[in-house]
């Protein structure tokens, strides 16, 4: 905000952490918030906020990063995109992906 000025409208999701943080830079008047505002904005977070969901449920942060670091192979070695192939295809490349998990968990 510096470098560019003051902006008119800040447009923000409805997170509350950017009420109170509007209010503490004193913008809270150019805020702005509302369905389909800021579409960009609100699909950028739900990465970060779905691993936020997935803390709370860990007390120790070391323990949630041992689990999410096996979660997230297993995730992109299993989970193939639906809408990318046929149901054919879709269930010969998952059984062969479960094959191959079942033969390295066998190991």
């Amino acid at each position: 905000m510096r470098r560019r000025g003051r902006p008119e409208v800040i447009v923000t999701d409805k997170l509350r952490s950017y009420g109170a943080a509007m209010k503490e830079i004193g913008a809270a008047d150019r805020q702005e918030t509302g369905p389909w505002m800021n579409n960009r904005a609100e699909n950028s977070h739900l990465p970060f906020r779905r691993r936020e969901r997935a803390m709370l449920r860990f007390r120790r942060m070391r323990s949630f990063q041992k689990f999410a670091a096996v979660h997230s192979s297993v995730t992109n070695h299993l989970n193939r995109e639906r809408s990318l192939s046929s149901r054919d295809i879709f269930k010969t490349n998952r059984a062969a992906a479960l094959a191959e998990w079942r033969q390295l968990g066998a190991a």
